[in-house]
């Protein structure tokens, strides 16, 4: 009986485990995972206490097209009620507590942005409109600053843009593009995000755990702290054959032998590798210089043009840093006065950003709980900074230097609260900041063949997974593409007839252009 191996525990192998059971009839036991991590869930994480304060790196946004990930959640009970799924809960979601942003941007003197008009001028919609109709293949190597004139990132719009889904100027032309005609159908409801939608919970808790859950109750094998080193091919260039899988565990190296019959699916490369946590009193310690979860993708490409080139993504880290920080609060003094100055109650009011600060901030409080242990009395909300290696606005020194307490103090400057309020929020919230150097390593700029395709030309048991991987026309930095990602290796590695569904275009529907057209002309 063939044997699945999975190099990684993220959403990605997550899914391709469930795609296995559910389309290529493998039973649990026959699927292992290799995580070097203790928890699984890779980049969906989250963690802490209400008393050490809670953690999460990052949190991601769905929407109604995201055909992939509702198709495998449709099918993973929920753990607060198995009779709902996963997607079910967060489509009833966006039914009782939708976004309706009102105060998206806000700026230096602490006074809400009218976002209806966009900003442009005739040159941002000209160079918008280009940028579009540009085939992929004109735009290798070239940064969004190649394609829009300095006006442009000073437009609300690129405000609106760049913070919600984490562009800088200098990422790559090839996914701003793809994000251009992927998320075109949102266009006129961009400033309220209203069209988004959130789980439950954070991802972890609403995704990681209840589909961890399905696979374990299969008898899929999770191996944690285990590290695959290395994956020997069978010697040949016409064919690639995983022959061996080489993995460092409890100080002891092992093999584990492959048949050809057998699959290998590897997340190659990780946007969280070498995170690191700060506390409400010390900043985040820095990184250290060689990154593990890099290590066997560069093994791989060794010699290999068609495994893409990892230097592209994981040697530039001033351009794919950012940092993030989960505030804990046992006292709703924040909440209060957010939603008075926002005119929306916690959970309807999205993303914040001030557009003044040095460092970028943006706010987020999403609908409590944000944990499903989450004690009674305590809130949770969060944020990010795009350039944390600024000094800031209020604090004389970079985010990535400062203390959770510090960089709360940087984000309640930029808020028009009275002084009562602030102390009362100093004094009952805890923060812990996390620096991230890769998050988006996959947003830099890149060469059409430097991320390797799911399944290579010639390839018998060996696909690639997650966010470096290359699917056409799909956009990184979404749970989408990586449930994409293992969909399509499932698929192909087995000859299934069963395909992912079409990536949604709807740059191709006139209603959309038109829609999208009104909204970049809006004064």
């Amino acid at each position: 009986m063939a044997k699945a191996y999975l190099v990684g525990s993220g959403i990605a192998a997550l899914a391709a485990a469930a795609f296995l059971i559910r389309d290529g009839g493998f039973a649990g036991p026959d699927i292992q995972l290799f995580e070097q991590k203790r928890q699984t869930g890779g980049s969906l994480d989250a963690g802490g206490t209400a008393d050490t304060g809670f953690t999460m790196r990052g949190g991601r946004m769905f929407e109604a097209e995201y055909r992939c990930t509702y198709d495998l959640l449709s099918g993973i009970p929920t753990l607060d009620d198995p009779s709902i799924s996963v997607t079910q809960e967060i489509l009833a979601g966006r039914e009782e507590c939708a976004w309706d942003d009102i105060a998206r941007l806000v700026d230096g003197d602490g006074k809400i942005i009218d976002t209806r008009s966009m900003g442009f001028s005739e040159r941002d919609r000209l160079d918008l409109v280009r940028c579009l109709a540009t085939p992929e293949g004109h735009l290798d190597g070239k940064r969004i600053t190649d394609c829009f004139g300095e006006h442009f990132f000073t437009t609300n719009f690129w405000f609106l843009w760049c913070t919600t889904f984490a562009f800088q100027p200098w990422h790559s032309a090839i996914e701003f593009r793809r994000y251009l005609r992927r998320f075109v159908h949102l266009f006129p409801e961009f400033a309220s995000l209203s069209g988004f939608h959130r789980t439950r919970y954070n991802q972890y808790d609403s995704i990681v755990l209840p589909l961890t859950a399905w696979l374990r109750e299969r008898g899929v094998v999770f191996h944690t702290g285990c590290q695959v080193t290395d994956l020997p091919l069978a010697p040949g260039h016409r064919s690639t054959t995983v022959e061996t899988i080489c993995l460092y565990r409890g100080g002891r190296e092992e093999k584990i032998p492959v048949s050809p019959e057998d699959l290998v699916l590897v997340t190659n490369g990780s946007m969280t590798d070498a995170s690191s946590l700060g506390s409400h009193t010390s900043a985040p310690p820095p990184h250290p210089r060689r990154s593990d979860a890099w290590l066997l993708w560069h093994r791989l490409a060794r010699g290999r043009e068609d495994f893409g080139d990892p230097a592209a993504f994981d040697k530039h880290i001033k351009e794919s840093r950012w940092e993030s920080f989960t505030v804990t609060a046992k006292d709703p003094a924040f909440l209060d006065a957010l939603e008075k100055f926002s005119g929306r109650e916690t959970g309807r009011g999205g993303l914040m950003t001030f557009t003044d600060s040095n460092w970028l901030l943006t706010i987020v409080a999403n609908r409590q709980p944000v944990y499903r242990d989450q004690p009674e009395g305590v809130s949770v909300w969060w944020g990010y900074g795009l350039f944390p290696g600024r000094a800031g606005n209020h604090t004389p020194k970079p985010m990535t230097m400062c203390s959770g307490r510090e960089i709360l103090e940087e984000v309640l400057h930029h808020l028009p609260f009275d002084e009562q309020v602030v102390d009362r929020v100093l004094a009952t919230s805890t923060v812990v900041p996390c620096v991230m150097p890769y998050i988006t390593s996959q947003f830099l700029v890149r060469r059409r063949d430097d991320r390797p395709h799911v399944v290579p030309e010639g390839s018998v048991n060996l696909a690639f997974i997650g966010q470096f991987a290359e699917v056409p026309d799909d956009v990184v930095f979404t749970v989408e593409y990586s449930v994409r990602t293992a969909w399509t290796a499932v698929a192909r590695l087995l000859g299934l007839d069963k395909h992912p569904p079409a990536v949604y275009k709807g740059h191709h529907d006139p209603r959309v252009l038109a829609a999208a057209l009104e909204t970049m002309h809006r004064r």
